[in-house]
């Protein structure tokens, strides 16, 4: 049940969201850019649905002093002990933020969405937002303030009742490796070709695919350019779609 799960999350940012073009909505992110000539600053984003951690990515960003928004659900949490720790023991670096208890689509109306059935029902997005606060509650670390759904997709009424519980809603700009699915030439492309006030979305659950090496290159790449990083808390996002104001 845990492949199928990790499988689903790749696929919801992979696919092609025409179809539900008119009544869901996938919300950008963009920071606030600084206008600097060969530079400026960048917020990766990095989901970890469920599954296992992948260390290359983990690595590279401890090595090379990459700040990272890391939204984590409840299974992975879980499952994953040893990967937080080496997150909670770099809290200059690593800000981990709210993906849900169980990776269920914030939407409030029977439905699947990419094959993943949503949440249905106001009461069931509560729990995904609440039941995934709790679970970083108990491991450590600062309260969670942002929050990204499974699929990154949203219903309007759905966004409203997630802010407010408190939380902002992290979109984003730059759809880094395609649910995990690109190859890593792709990946590292999209990546590295990041401007000043882009938030990129990766993921860092899938240490078997390719895209996590393409992830590394990307990132050393905008770093080689004289990009800077910022975590999610540490800089002035803008959303649309009421997701942030």
């Amino acid at each position: 049940m845990g492949l199928l799960r990790n499988s689903l999350c790749a696929m919801a940012l992979f696919a092609a969201s025409a179809g539900n073009a008119a009544t869901l909505l996938e919300p950008t992110l963009h920071l606030k850019p600084q206008g600097v000539e060969g530079g400026g600053r960048v917020a990766l984003t990095l989901d970890a649905c469920g599954g296992k951690t992948d260390t290359r990515i983990l690595s590279a960003l401890v090595d090379n002093r990459i700040p990272a928004t890391i939204f984590v659900t409840g299974i992975w949490l879980k499952r994953n002990a040893e990967a937080v720790e080496i997150m909670r023991a770099h809290p200059d670096l690593f800000e981990l933020e709210n993906h849900g208890g169980r990776h269920v689509p914030a939407v409030d109306t029977p439905r699947k969405i990419f094959g993943i059935r949503s949440a249905g029902s106001p009461d069931a997005v509560q729990a995904e937002v609440e039941s995934g606060a709790a679970a970083l509650a108990g491991a450590g670390g600062p309260a969670a303030k942002w929050f990204r759904g499974a699929t990154a997709e949203y219903s309007p009424s759905a966004i409203a009742m997630i802010r407010r519980l408190g939380f902002k809603i992290a979109g984003f700009s730059v759809n880094g490796d395609g649910g995990s699915l690109l190859g890593a030439k792709e990946t590292a492309r999209r990546i590295g070709a990041a401007k000043d006030g882009d938030v990129i979305i990766a993921h860092i659950n899938q240490p078997t695919h390719a895209a996590g090496e393409g992830v590394v290159q990307g990132l050393l790449a905008l770093k080689q350019k004289g990009m800077t990083f910022v975590r999610l808390d540490d800089a002035e996002g803008v959303g649309n779609d009421g997701t942030t104001d």
